[in-house]
């Protein structure tokens, strides 16, 4: 299966954000195989730098980098997704400035929901970033369900057990792209929410 096959945007009502970087996966895979997504922030400016671009995109090698930090041996993409990690972004554009109107999240999560449907036996989400946390919260809300993860900074609300449905779902911070090697503490937290996420599916 292809994800892109099976959602999309078709109309493109968002403003602040660059149509002409919008991607959706192209990858093929097994969706009953997918035991973990991981959801960052938006689309990169440039798609050669997302995830599945081919090479060594900037996206692909700050997960690994990620997954490295939490002891996880992984040297590809490919040893990601065989693991049964799928990568993708709340956002399917590239941004136009610093910030996401929260607009153009809930209008983002549509997609992002009829995405995540795709995957039947995911036991865990990943959400990297205030942006993939609002978009899951827009989801839960849909649903007729409390938000998902409440409000307050990530150092303050990571840690804690929250579930969407019978899915773990952890509060982490953006792992994609150059923000990763910013500031050291936050590389940190995100490798020890990826040990616990990774311990939960490894118990499979």
């Amino acid at each position: 299966m292809r994800i892109n096959q099976c959602v999309g945007c078709e109309d493109f009502p968002c403003q602040d954000v660059k149509h002409e970087s919008y991607i959706i996966p192209t990858i093929e895979l097994d969706p009953d195989k997918v035991s973990m997504v991981m959801i960052s922030e938006a689309a990169p400016e440039n798609p050669a730098n997302y995830y599945y671009a081919g090479g060594e995109p900037l996206f692909e090698q700050t997960t690994l980098l990620a997954l490295q930090d939490a002891g996880v041996q992984a040297t590809s993409i490919d040893d990601i997704l065989s693991m049964g990690v799928y990568l993708t972004s709340a956002v399917k554009c590239g941004k136009t400035g610093y910030g996401i109107k929260a607009a153009t999240i809930k209008q983002c999560s549509l997609i992002l929901a009829e995405e995540l449907n795709q995957f039947s036996n995911v036991k865990v989400y990943m959400l990297m970033g205030d942006v993939a946390i609002k978009a899951v919260n827009y989801i839960a809300k849909r649903h007729g369900k409390e938000r998902v993860i409440p409000a307050g900074s990530t150092y303050k609300i990571r840690g804690k057990e929250y579930v969407f449905g019978d899915i773990r779902v952890f509060p982490s911070y953006l792992q994609a792209g150059p923000a990763f090697f910013i500031e050291k503490s936050k590389r940190r937290m995100i490798a020890d929410d990826l040990r616990q996420a990774m311990g939960i599916i490894s118990l499979e």
